[in-house]
């Protein structure tokens, strides 16, 4: 008799701007082969356009984009599938909310120092988000709780680091799925 298949995992790569929550990402759904979204492509024009004219998002402009990423990971677990999204998630009422997309929400904490976010930010290219808005983001951050149960992790490391951690993490804490690809040990 085959075991039943595992119900959808849903990683959410969260953090301020300049964490690094693409980078780690990308990485983290290529290993374990799973979808990938990127939650700014969730932003309606309205909120890409203040953004990038350096005003920060409200409450009320920021729950239509959760609400649609959150609808996005409900149909991919409704069809069984697991995914990988990044996502600032910066307020708990946020987290709460894309927890209801499916029974196995894990949030990955990418945290560091304001310092180590502002070079981030200021050397990257081609993204609608400001600099100046880093301290709108910190200020705005209510980091996980412990009964959150997120998994944090210092963006100072190399994020192939992270990437191997939190694949083997996520397969001996919540279970190998028989499609994922084994384990890609990390060099050195």
């Amino acid at each position: 008799m085959t075991p039943p298949a595992p119900s959808p995992l849903h990683l959410v790569v969260m953090g301020v701007s300049g964490s690094g929550k693409t980078t780690v990402a990308r990485a983290l759904a290529a290993e374990l082969g799973l979808t990938f979204a990127e939650a700014d492509d969730f932003h309606p024009p309205a909120n890409i356009a203040k953004m990038t004219a350096g005003i920060p998002l409200t409450d009320e402009d920021r729950w239509p984009w959760l609400r649609a990423l959150r609808g996005w990971m409900a149909d991919r677990d409704a069809r069984g599938e697991s995914t990988v999204v990044t996502c600032s998630a910066l307020k708990r009422s946020y987290r709460d909310l894309l927890r209801g997309a499916g029974a196995r929400v894990q949030f990955i904490d990418l945290e560091g120092r304001p310092e180590l976010l502002a070079a981030r930010m200021a050397g990257r290219s081609g993204h609608f988000m400001p600099a100046a808005l880093l301290d709108s983001q910190l200020g705005a951050l209510e980091p996980p709780t412990p009964d959150e149960q997120a998994w944090t992790y210092d963006v100072a490391r190399p994020p192939t680091e992270i990437v191997a951690e939190v694949a083997a993490r996520v397969r001996r804490e919540l279970g190998q799925h028989p499609a994922w690809p084994p384990v890609t040990p990390f060099p050195g």
